[in-house]
C-alpha cells in the first residue's frame, strides 16, 4: 500500500479498536464514520467488504473490496479476497484477472500458492490444486482463517474424488467446492 499517503490513513490504533469491538451495529456505524473521514484508506474498505461478505451481502462486499484494490493495487489480501468473492460468485475469469498480479509474488509466498491452487481447481486439475493449497498452508503463519478455508477446499476435493464426482464442469465444481467449504467454515 505504498501509494497511499500516510496522513490520509485511519490511525492504526483507531482501526485496531474498531476491529476489537467485534461485529455489532455500533461497529458498523463507526466503520461508516471512519470511511467518511478517511475515504482513501483501503483497509477500511477491505474491512467493510469483509463484514458485508460475513453478512452474506456479496455484491456490496465485492464493491467494497474492489474499492480497496483500486485504492491500493498492491494490497495483497484484499486482492486475494476480491478474487475469491468473484470465484464464488461464478466468475472464474474475473477472479483470475483480479489475481493476475499475485502471480508475481515470490514463489514461496502463501497467497501466491493459494491463488495457483485455486486456478488449478478452476481447470479441474485437482492434484495441482491440492499440492499448491497444502504448500500454501505450510508456509502461512500469518493468517490462520485462510489456512482453515483452504483446508476445507482440500477436504472437499478429496471428498469429491473419493465419491467419483470430479468429472463435473469446472465452474460448477469450483463453485460447489467453495460453497461447501464456506458453509462448513461458518458452522464453527
Amino acid at each position: 500500500m505504498a501509494n497511499i499517503e500516510a496522513g490520509r490513513l485511519c490511525p492504526a490504533d483507531t482501526l485496531q479498536a474498531l476491529i476489537a469491538q467485534g461485529d455489532t451495529g455500533e461497529t458498523q456505524h463507526r466503520l461508516d464514520d471512519l470511511i467518511a473521514a478517511y475515504p482513501s484508506d483501503p483497509r477500511l474498505q477491505f474491512l467493510k467488504g469483509s463484514r458485508l461478505a460475513g453478512q452474506g451481502n456479496y455484491r456490496a462486499a465485492r464493491a467494497a473490496m474492489r474499492r480497496a484494490v483500486d485504492l491500493a493495487p498492491d494490497y495483497v489480501i484484499a486482492r486475494f479476497q476480491l478474487g475469491l468473492l468473484e470465484l464464488t460468485s461464478g466468475e472464474p475469469i474475473a477472479a483470475q484477472e483480479t489475481w493476475g498480479p499475485l502471480h508475481g509474488l515470490p514463489r514461496d509466498n502463501f497467497v501466491r500458492l493459494f491463488v495457483e491452487g485455486l486456478c488449478h481447481l478452476i481447470r479441474d486439475e485437482f492434484a495441482g490444486a491440492v499440492r499448491c493449497l497444502q504448500d500454501g498452508i505450510a508456509l502461512n503463519g500469518e493468517n490462520a482463517p485462510m489456512n482453515r478455508d483452504m483446508q476445507l477446499v482440500i477436504d472437499e476435493i478429496h471428498f469429491k474424488q473419493a465419491n467419483g464426482k470430479t468429472g463435473e464442469p469446472a465452474v460448477s465444481s469450483v463453485d460447489l467446492l467453495l460453497q461447501q467449504a464456506a458453509f462448513k467454515s461458518r458452522k464453527h
